[in-house]
């Protein structure tokens, strides 16, 4: 926020409740909290004295509410502020003695046309930036950035762009302009989180801290119309909100007054207005939820639902397959999955919705399908059909897949109801009813939030208390504060719980409708209070940004808002150190770099994990993994114990041992060796103050769709493509039809033909790519064919020759077998046999081609010498241990050369008889005339 916008927000809140006291700092979301830092401390109320700090710190005026603070030392420095009446609270500041000082910041700009994005980087310092650069609003640097990345490049600083997800990386191929480094990145829809990094290069002593963002295709909200109305919810109701599980800075919130919606988190915002004619006044003032989707944003009013989009303000009912009223709720996906393996033809739903009897699910492009009525669940759950069951609420589950339907279950339904929970897969098409059951009043509403875990682990509220459930409903409890409470209003003036923020490291925060705020953490059984942050009667809401830090919203009386960036970790410091509670560990690490990995048949996933803890305290690793039984793991730990400290270190190795070769139903098999596992590591011990509680990522064992092959040295580019056809001799077909066969040649699929003398012998070389590019050459046996039935060409390996001790496969048996299906279908690794046992097969011919290829048994193709032709192959690889992808490819191959001619010993051999034989007749014919007396003699 501006000075002026601070300035402004402070007067409103001074006047509309108890006082309150905060810091701030220039550097966003407080990433540099140090010695070097400003730390301006606002006090809001109208009993304010002075400021007491400690001898080690400097404070501007302390006379004044609104000042400035610098602290020379590191440490925990106590700071409040002494006012006439009651004492206020008191924080402990952690301020660090840090060499990061400067920033990266960037603007991007955005390239329809070939879908790339141009990042402008430079760095800067918060205490000597502008304005604009401390408020993101900058498009350029000012004068000071330009000096410190000029003076930074010549000291070898050159920022590259990671992508978090894919790993990889972008770097600038430019010059520095202007202060400034440019650097060109793919626009992707799944890769991207992505991080501004520099070199370890420092100025002053000083280095650059990493940066988390986020680069999106370009996101834009509605205009607003002139003429359009508002939309709210009813007078005097809390504020709602929304926004995209994968893309934080886009959010809907709801007020009493408005709507609002932002794609960058609130620095910039439009309202949700609607045309006059659709709904009535009342219905404009009765939104009762919201969900934010890739086809636009949904509002439940009155039972019935309703989208706005750039097609314009729409209701949904029978028009898509929804009921027409009735809707009692609506969700979606609370945690972003950008990869998970789907083995079923079959989509995945982006948001549910909702009636006391039926399920509907949502789906991009406004589709929607009933899922199920309490009828089918009352027969799939073999519950009583006199019994009442009602939908309480369906939300999705931390499992990319898996959505939970939570119950009400009675059978004299006037004081007390059960609450069940069965979870839905949407690939397996099954339920599972859980173990969970919990009592409540007939009247009681719960709302649920599933955690970021492996295993199921959920959070349960009403009014007053937090119900939590961990490790698969096995640790269930009342979240509890120090003081033993299991009531939270009695700790806050007797408010109810307005909102619950579970973010990705296991932080919980609880926010009550006066905005006293409990903090905790997933798997623990207590929270704490802490600090007051904000105004008890301010209308707010928590948020988290694009890095993953916590932010405050306000709605104010004049249709406005303001966003303020709020420090969650050193709030719970600061708590954590008046009630002295420690981390039991020094230090949780890793190496799993991405959240998402693909297994194939044969490969093998190795991880560690490390947790370093103060002798005697007995600490470990927690390995948990939820999905089906599809993995093996082998452990290792490995111990060390130096300087009053322990060091564990478990490497952990997921792989398959299942061998296809020798199954009798490869497609079923394989089907159920294919999955979805999460895994998640956490230590067997920690508290709130511990900075990372967890590490969760899955495993996908199947098939990647990223995954093809292809044949070196051929490419569909670097020839001229023209259209052609050719015509292939009956006489060469494999079936030996009537007629010709004419082909037309498809450049876009057969790629450019390789020119080859007949003479010479061909072994294709076959390379394994992924959207990464090259990964290596494939050393498995494969097989290859000619797709339009030619057989005129040989390989030049007998079976005898490779080594079979029987007869090996070929393609004219293997048809032979498979008459009903189509060539590309009669071999492949689901009927692949090895000719190298007795004990299968049959003896026959060794001395037939062989005709299964691989890299190292010299196994070549070659040609018929007396013709010339184009021949389109495809390969497959054939080794049922390979790949759970059926991975092909094609290739061209032009044969050409001189027929060639009979041999010269031949033709002599035959023009030597030739002449011989005229000689031959030549002599004999003058013997018998001379020989033989004429006629005249013989008258004589």
């Amino acid at each position: 926020m501006s000075a002026r916008e601070v300035a402004v927000l402070l007067l409103w809140l001074s006047c509309c409740g108890s006082a309150v006291w905060r810091y701030s700092t220039n550097s966003p979301n407080y990433r540099i909290f140090s010695t070097r830092s400003t730390i301006k401390l606002e006090y809001e109320g109208t009993l304010f004295t002075e400021w007491s700090v400690p001898e080690t710190c400097f404070v501007l005026n302390k006379s004044s509410p609104t000042t400035v603070l610098r602290c020379s030392s590191p440490g925990v420095h106590a700071i409040k502020p002494i006012v006439t009446g009651p004492d206020e609270e008191e924080r402990y500041l952690f301020v660090e003695s840090s060499h990061t000082c400067f920033l990266w910041y960037y603007r991007v700009r955005h390239f329809l046309n070939n879908f790339t994005q141009l990042i402008t980087v430079w760095a800067y310092d918060p205490e000597s930036a502008d304005p604009d650069e401390l408020l993101g609003n900058a498009e350029e640097p000012s004068i000071n950035s330009i000096v410190l990345s000029t003076q930074m490049a010549t000291l070898g600083q050159k920022p590259v762009i990671h992508s978090v997800l894919k790993r990889k990386v972008h770097s600038s191929n430019e010059k520095m302009k202007r202060g400034t480094w440019r650097i060109v990145v793919p626009m992707t829809k799944d890769d991207a989180l992505k991080e501004i990094r520099g070199n370890q290069v420092t100025f002053q002593d000083c280095f650059i801290a990493d940066f988390l963002i986020l680069l999106t295709f370009p996101l834009s909200t509605i205009p607003e119309i002139p003429g359009y109305l508002p939309i709210s919810s009813p007078r005097g109701s809390q504020l709602m909100a929304s926004w995209d599980a994968c893309v934080f800075a886009s959010v809907v919130l709801v007020t009493d007054r408005e709507t609002f919606q932002t794609t960058d988190s609130f620095k910039s915002w439009t309202r949700i207005q609607v045309p006059p004619d659709i709904l009535s006044n009342d219905e404009r003032r009765s939104v009762a939820d919201v969900i934010l989707s890739r086809d636009g944003t949904v509002f439940l009013i009155n039972g019935v639902l309703y989208i706005n989009s750039f097609h314009g303000f729409i209701r949904l009912g029978g028009n898509v397959n929804l009921p027409d009223g009735g809707i009692t709720g609506i969700s979606s996906r609370k945690w972003c999955w950008v990869n998970y393996l789907f083995k079923a033809k079959g989509r995945r739903s982006t948001f549910a919705i909702w009636t006391e009897n039926e399920i509907y699910l949502g789906y991009i492009l406004l589709k929607f399908a009933r899922l199920l009525t309490t009828a089918e669940l009352k027969n799939i759950l073999n519950l009583s059909v006199t019994a009442t069951l009602t939908i309480d609420r369906v939300e999705y589950t931390g499992h990319p897949l898996e959505i939970a339907v939570f119950l009400n279950y009675c059978t004299v339904c006037t004081i007390t109801k059960k609450i069940f929970l069965v979870i839905y897969n949407e690939d397996t098409k099954q339920w599972v009813s859980q173990d969970f059951t919990l009592d409540a009043p007939i009247d009681s509403v719960i709302m649920p939030h599933f955690t970021f875990s492996a295993l199921p682990g959920l959070l349960l509220w009403n009014k007053h208390s937090i119900y939590y459930c961990y490790h698969n409903f096995t640790f269930t409890g009342i979240l509890q504060t120090p003081a033993g409470h299991g009531n939270l209003s009695m700790l806050s003036n007797n408010s109810i719980i307005h909102e619950v923020l579970i973010d990705y490291y296991g932080d919980i925060l609880v926010k009550m409708e006066n905005n006293v705020i409990f903090y905790s953490k997933i798997n623990t059984r207590d929270a704490v209070k802490l600090h007051l942050w904000t105004n008890y009667t301010t209308k707010a809401f928590i948020f988290l940004n694009t890095s993953g830090q916590t932010y405050f919203l306000y709605a104010l009386d004049d249709g406005t808002i303001q966003v303020q960036d709020y420090p969650l970790h050193l709030e719970a410091k600061s708590i954590a150190f008046k009630t002295k509670d420690k981390c039991p560990y020094v230090a949780f690490h890793n190496n799993v770099a991405r959240v998402f990995y693909f297994l194939d048949k044969g490969e093998a996933l190795t991880v560690w994990t490390q947790i370093v803890y103060p002798e005697n305290t007995g600490l470990y690793v927690i390995v948990e993994s939820y999905g089906p039984k599809i993995l093996q793991e082998s452990h290792d730990i490995s111990f060390e114990a130096a300087f009053g400290y322990c060091t564990k270190t478990l490497t952990l190795t997921f792989y398959q041992t299942v061998d296809y070769e020798r199954i009798s139903d490869y497609f079923e098999t394989q089907d159920n060796h294919t999955g979805l596992v999460v895994v998640q590591f956490r230590p067997s011990e920690y508290s709130k103050t511990c900075p990372m509680a967890q590490k969760v990522f899955q495993i996908a064992v199947g098939c990647d769709d990223k995954k093809f092959i292809a044949i070196k040295g051929f490419s569909k580019r670097g020839c001229h493509h023209h259209d052609f056809s050719y015509v292939i001799e009956k006489s060469y077909l494999r079936h030996r039809p009537s007629k010709n066969l004419r082909v037309r040649y498809i450049w876009g699929e057969y790629g450019c033909p390789l020119r080859l003398d007949f003479t010479e012998k061909f072994q294709p070389v076959v390379q394994l790519f992924d959207d990464n590019g090259y990964v290596k050459d494939i050393e498995a046996n494969f097989i290859a064919w000619e797709i339009h039935g030619r057989d005129d060409y040989s390989f030049n390996n007998t079976m005898a020759q490779s080594g079979c001790l029987h007869e090996a496969q070929t393609w004219k048996s293997m048809i032979e077998l498979n008459k009903h299906l189509p060539l590309e279908e009669v071999w492949g690794p689901e009927n692949y046999k090895h000719c190298f046992s007795y004990a299968i097969g049959k003896p026959g011919d060794l001395n037939q081609p062989y005709e299964i290829i691989n890299s190292s048994n010299g196994n070549h193709i070659f040609w018929p010498m007396g013709h010339s032709g184009m021949y389109v192959f495809r390969v497959k690889i054939l080794d049922p241990n390979y790949s759970f992808c059926n991975l092909t490819a094609m290739f061209a191959i032009e044969t050409f050369g001189l027929i060639p001619s009979p041999s010269v010993y031949l033709v002599a051999s035959f023009l030597f008889v030739l002449m011989l034989l005229f000689f031959t007749i030549l002599v004999l014919s003058y013997f018998r005339y001379s020989v033989t007396p004429t006629w005249h003699e013989k008258m004589n």
